[in-house]
């Protein structure tokens, strides 16, 4: 069988169009030809280009709470890598952890009522064989772009940053926050860093821009930019070892990589599985990809979402509690 490094060169190769999810840990990567996507166990809807074509059924008074770990819980967590970062192994660590919700939708209602550029529902029986931690039914909503290549061009667009819309000078608070301002630099270094692998030069198109994502309970502000470079020709055949260099994404790991991964492993204890993933079409010609974050998962104890943010040596365990928090929502608006 061949690898998923081989399937998407070959895909690439032949520009044939294909859809792919690629797990955290990339232990169960799946591919499809786009052609061959089970639609009953898998819905995608990626900047438009969707499988679905029921018309959504708007819920009214629906109930969507939350039961958030216990903050001693989290500062426990937060503590393990804030010393990490003290000690100088790292610079940045995406902390991440799973909160509780109790909601009368079901997720394919869920998938129908989002706003997200990247939608992604799958079923629990495809997942079956796949062991721990994937057996599970999963939905997505993400804002998140990955990395987008058209022509010989390749974009990242990391976001870091979130605030409440509704706070009191809200952007030039979230775009002045020293913390913030920080943690987004370093994942823009490390983007631009990643794509130097593949690129033969690489350049930021736009630093630090705002974007609205309106939830069912109040609008975020989310912090992004733009870091773009330019592939070899005919980059389609080495498609899967392009995309495999880059992995995993920065924006959900941290800086440096491979010793900040351990220590997100030790500081969450649990696989992260298709959470902090990776979903992507290529369409024979140009490649859209996003990152599997705002993330619901049904499992055999109940349902949970996983969220999490940036921890860096100025950030403060309240502040890091309430973002893990605020990014528990339903994209309706």
């Amino acid at each position: 069988m061949k690898s998923l490094e081989e399937q998407l060169n070959t895909y690439g190769r032949e520009r044939r169009p294909c859809l792919f999810i690629l797990d955290f840990e990339n232990q169960y990567p799946l591919i499809w030809p786009l052609d061959d996507v089970p639609e009953a166990d898998v819905w995608y809807d990626l900047n438009g280009r969707t499988n679905v074509s029921a018309e959504p059924t708007v819920s009214t008074g629906f109930s969507f709470t939350k039961e958030p770990l216990p903050f001693a819980a989290f500062e426990e967590k937060f503590r393990y890598v804030h010393q990490e970062l003290k000690n100088g192994n790292s610079f940045l660590t995406n902390l991440t952890a799973r909160t509780r919700v109790h909601t009368s939708l079901g997720f394919q209602d869920i998938f129908q009522q989002s706003k997200a550029r990247y939608k992604l529902w799958l079923s629990k029986s495809l997942l079956e064989k796949a062991g721990p931690p994937f057996q599970k039914e999963v939905l997505c909503f993400s804002p998140e772009i990955f990395v987008r290549i058209q022509d010989e061009l390749i974009s990242s667009h990391p976001m870091k940053g979130t605030l409440d819309a509704s706070l009191p000078n809200a952007r030039e608070q979230l775009l002045a926050d020293a913390k913030e301002r920080f943690e987004h630099a370093t994942i823009v270094d490390l983007i631009r860093n990643d794509l130097a692998q593949i690129t033969t030069e690489r350049w930021v198109e736009r630093f630090r821009y705002v974007e609205e994502v309106p939830t069912h309970e109040k609008t975020l502000l989310q912090v992004s930019s733009e870091i773009k470079g330019r592939l070899p020709e005919d980059w389609q055949s080495q498609l899967g070892s392009l995309l495999l260099k880059l992995l995993p994404a920065g924006s959900i790991t941290g800086a440096p990589k491979p010793k900040t991964v351990e220590i997100i492993q030790q500081a969450e204890q649990e696989p992260r599985g298709y959470y902090t993933g990776i979903v992507g079409l290529f369409d024979g010609k140009k490649l859209d990809s996003g990152v599997l974050i705002r993330f619901l998962e049904q499992t055999n104890d109940g349902t949970f979402f996983r969220s999490g943010g940036g921890i860096t040596f100025l950030s403060e365990a309240e502040k890091e509690y309430q973002e893990l928090i605020d990014k528990v929502y339903l994209p309706f608006s």
